[in-house]
């Protein structure tokens, strides 16, 4: 499975709204939401025939047996995370415990024990002969980079080898993002010209270096600080990365969005803009697959 995923740093740049109008451009059969803390791809992807779903479980979590404990105190001591509430029945704040095992190890009484603990849930979701894997992580709970991957590997299991996979990634610039990246062919930065985007974009590119993931960068929304999305562009060209060009804002944009359409639909200044970005990333995915 062939893969290109949209990044942006710094959430609210358009990362989402570039990725869904290049799965309606491509006619993609295979597209995923790797923002697991809160996914909206299929906001505007319409609906879907069949939902599959299955509970994905983290790291497991510590409870104490009111039976056997004796209240030393010793497990309250050594939690670094604030989960264990003490008094007269000592017990586990489920949010904050990390699952460290910490506690369960210096427990006198073996009060302590570890059980799974759902996480999230994986969604796969088909029409016709298109796939859409997604997920949704349970809200205080971590190992948001793991299930990532799960959604990676959900949509890799049901598509065809040679299939070309269109990958909405997670914002920031954290685990999420590394699983994200992890075995993608190319990966398209939206950034927008502020101070933090711009930051945001030297991170990611520094990370995609790392895993040797090709990178390529447009600019949305240039007009509403133009000089420092030319700053962006010459950073672009210093470094060597596809510059592939800008977004202007666009008011019609907003409006589509709202009413649930994808702007690969609607004729506007932006919306034309992105359509010939398309045009430039595919050139440049063709040109990566090939070499």
């Amino acid at each position: 499975m062939h893969q290109i995923l949209i990044l942006s740093g710094k959430g609210g740049t358009g990362k989402t709204t570039v990725a869904s109008t290049f799965i309606a451009l491509s006619k993609a059969k295979a597209y995923a939401d790797c923002d697991v803390d809160a996914p909206n791809l299929h906001l505007v992807m319409g609906s879907f025939e069949n939902k599959k779903e299955s509970d994905y479980y983290g790291l497991p979590k510590a409870v104490i047996d009111y039976a056997l404990c004796i209240a030393c105190n010793q497990c309250f001591e050594v939690c670094r995370f604030d989960a264990v509430v003490p008094g007269p029945t000592y017990h586990i704040n489920p949010v904050a415990c990390e699952g460290c095992t910490f506690c369960q190890y210096v427990c006198p009484a073996n009060a302590i024990h570890m059980e799974p603990a759902k996480a999230g849930e994986l969604k796969l979701f088909t029409r016709e002969d298109e796939i859409f894997s997604t997920a949704t992580l349970i809200m205080g709970s971590g190992n948001t980079g793991k299930l990532v991957t799960e959604v990676k590997q959900q949509l890799k299991n049901n598509v065809q080898e040679n299939e070309i996979a269109i990958l909405d990634g997670s914002p920031g610039i954290g685990c999420p993002v590394i699983a994200s990246l992890s075995g993608v062919d190319l990966a398209l930065i939206v950034s927008e010209p502020s101070v933090s985007a711009f930051s945001d974009l030297k991170r990611i590119i520094s990370s995609a270096r790392h895993l040797q993931v090709p990178v390529a960068v447009v600019v949305n929304k240039y007009d509403m600080q133009e000089r420092l999305a030319e700053q962006i562009a010459e950073y672009c060209f210093k470094e060597g990365i596809p510059f592939l060009g800008k977004i202007p804002y666009d008011e019609a944009v907003v409006k589509a969005l709202n009413l649930g359409k994808n702007l690969a639909w609607i004729n506007s200044p932006a919306s034309d803009a992105i359509k010939q970005l398309y045009d430039k990333t595919l050139q440049v995915f063709k040109e990566l697959i090939r070499s």
